[in-house]
């Protein structure tokens, strides 16, 4: 919520977490992202709303951190469409690449993953999605009904990701695996070299690298 917040001032949040992160006690960061994910967070503490409800009591601030996580993918795809727009182009028909579609980074697992709502939502719009993540090479995961038109859909690989970003209008950062940046990456150079707009949800590419670089 507060990104959201900072974003209408024209204010970086990760420009604030960086200087509140200089104090040197009293303080824990908590970065923001393109929504929650996993088998917990999503999950678990609704069980206890529901059992505060059952007496009579309301959980709102569960409830109400419930209503902004599950607007983050919307969110995301709305700057995904303003960045389109900056360089001419509709989200109907465009070419759109997510890096990463596990819930978090540096793990496999795609439960609850907030990719696959942005990926819903852009394909609502009549976009054309595909994922390069290496640790989910393809989709096989258990999907909600709403969600089943992704079940089985495979990855771009490493050796044919340079040919998919030179295709692609839009690359959307949501969740960078460490291995991105590692030595010998197959991504690194191919997206140095992307001339379209980059939309990173989690602050994870550097500006020295000169994307056309737009945080969400």
């Amino acid at each position: 919520e507060l990104k959201m917040v900072l974003h209408r001032m024209d204010i970086d949040i990760w420009e604030v977490l960086d200087a509140a992160e200089t104090k040197p006690f009293g303080f824990q960061r908590f970065n923001p992202g393109p929504g929650w994910g996993g088998h917990c967070i999503p999950v678990d503490p609704f069980y206890l709303t529901w059992k505060a409800k059952s007496v009579g009591q309301h959980s709102h601030f569960i409830e109400r951190a419930g209503e902004i996580n599950r607007q983050m993918p919307s969110y995301v795809v709305g700057h995904i469409q303003a960045a389109l727009n900056d360089h001419r182009l509709p989200l109907n028909g465009s070419k759109v690449l997510l890096l990463g579609v596990a819930y978090k980074p540096n793990i496999g697992d795609a439960r609850e993953t907030p990719a696959f709502v942005i990926w819903k939502l852009l394909e609502q719009s009549k976009a054309e999605v595909s994922y390069y993540d290496p640790l989910v090479p393809k989709i096989d995961e258990r999907l909600p009904s709403e969600l089943m038109f992704l079940s089985g859909r495979e990855g771009v690989a490493d050796n044919n990701l340079k040919d998919q970003l030179a295709n692609t209008h839009a690359v959307v950062v949501v969740t960078p695996h460490a291995l991105f940046k590692d030595e010998g990456s197959a991504l690194i150079e191919p997206l140095k070299a992307f001339k379209g707009p980059v939309i990173d949800t989690r602050n994870w590419v550097p500006r020295e690298w000169g994307l056309n670089l737009y945080k969400a």
